[in-house]
């Protein structure tokens, strides 16, 4: 069965399995006030869409859509290190993109960490430009914050 992107449940055991995984990197990598990332019952607000992609029942990454004033916002992007390399972040950055410019988001902002090597790249490769902090976020030597209009505006 091809890889598909689908929403998925942050309680699902294989979505909090992987969240606890990404947390943890982020943790080994940054320190705690660079970390920024949503825990399960944040995923479930109503305000965030989180989506799986799934191969064979395995659930191989995820990403969220954060709806805010004026924005979305990319979070809790991550994929599992057995899958890494074969396109599953493009396919979730695309899916989030689609989403958020079929709910009239016409701009799309994230945080990542400077260590973060191929997430920086994928998000420069799809054309997110650096930017100053945003929302509540503050310049912290980690962090990079992007931006990008995924539509243009009616």
């Amino acid at each position: 069965m091809p890889l598909a992107i689908t929403l998925v449940s942050p309680r699902d055991p294989r979505a909090a399995a992987l969240l606890a995984e990404s947390h943890a990197l982020m943790d080994s990598l940054f320190p705690p006030e660079a970390n920024a990332y949503l825990d399960i019952e944040a995923l479930c607000d109503p305000s965030v869409t989180f989506y799986g992609a799934v191969e064979g029942g395995e659930l191989l990454g995820c990403a969220a859509l954060a709806r805010k004033d004026g924005y979305g916002e990319v979070k809790s992007m991550f994929v599992a290190p057995v899958a890494r390399g074969i396109g599953v972040a493009r396919r979730l950055l695309e899916h989030l993109e689609a989403a958020a410019e079929r709910e009239g988001l016409h701009l799309l902002r994230l945080e990542t960490g400077d260590k973060l090597a191929a997430a920086v790249s994928l998000y420069e490769r799809y054309g997110y430009k650096r930017r100053e902090p945003f929302g509540g976020y503050q310049t912290n030597g980690s962090s990079l914050f992007y931006e990008k209009a995924v539509s243009a505006p009616s």
